[in-house]
């Protein structure tokens, strides 16, 4: 067993090196489609909803693999050839500030608009009451998240990091956004 998940590993590295995008394109889909399974169970459908499945390893295909990989190798632009504590600091403050917010309420509009279907005026009423309390709850949990990222992982694995970590904040994101609609089904 161990030969095989050493050769699967040995060729993802080689798909991440000749392919970084593409690689953690699809990666961060199929990790986002992870995670909202295993949201759906938790919330107690009983069958499995594949359009939302679909939709969700969309976002994590089309947006959060490419989103992560551009991010992180601004950052290392951004901060070329500083290292330490304090520079890991000042990236970290950076990323909260500006994509951290960001990418909570681009969640919430593509969730509510495109996976539920809901109408604008919904949408927006659902940001409004949810978003204060998902961002702060965010900054209680990512920076060290972003922390470990920045201090411990090569620029290679960061996206793959941060992605595993959102599958996990997905399925909190999930259960937030979902509607009495989606516990019906």
């Amino acid at each position: 067993m161990s030969d095989i998940v050493n050769e699967a590993w040995r060729k993802y590295l080689l798909q991440l090196q000749l392919h970084p995008l593409r690689t953690k394109a699809i990666t961060s889909g199929v990790l986002a489609g992870c995670s909202d399974a295993v949201a759906q169970k938790i919330s107690g459908i009983k069958k499995l909803q594949l359009r939302r499945l679909l939709l969700v390893m969309l976002y994590g295909f089309a947006y959060g693999g490419p989103f992560g990989h551009f991010l992180h190798k601004l950052m290392d632009k951004i901060f070329k050839g500083k290292k330490g504590n304090k520079t890991v600091a000042k990236k970290v403050l950076l990323e909260q500030l500006t994509s951290s917010p960001w990418n909570n309420l681009f969640f919430m509009m593509y969730y509510g608009l495109v996976v539920e279907g809901r109408p604008w005026g919904l949408v927006k009423s659902k940001v409004r009451k949810d978003y204060p309390s998902i961002q702060l709850t965010a900054w209680k949990f990512w920076p060290i998240v972003a922390w470990v990222n920045y201090q411990y992982m090569p620029l290679q694995f960061r996206v793959l990091f941060h992605s595993f970590v959102a599958s996990c904040w997905a399925i909190f994101l999930n259960l937030k956004a979902r509607t009495v609609a989606t516990k019906k089904a």
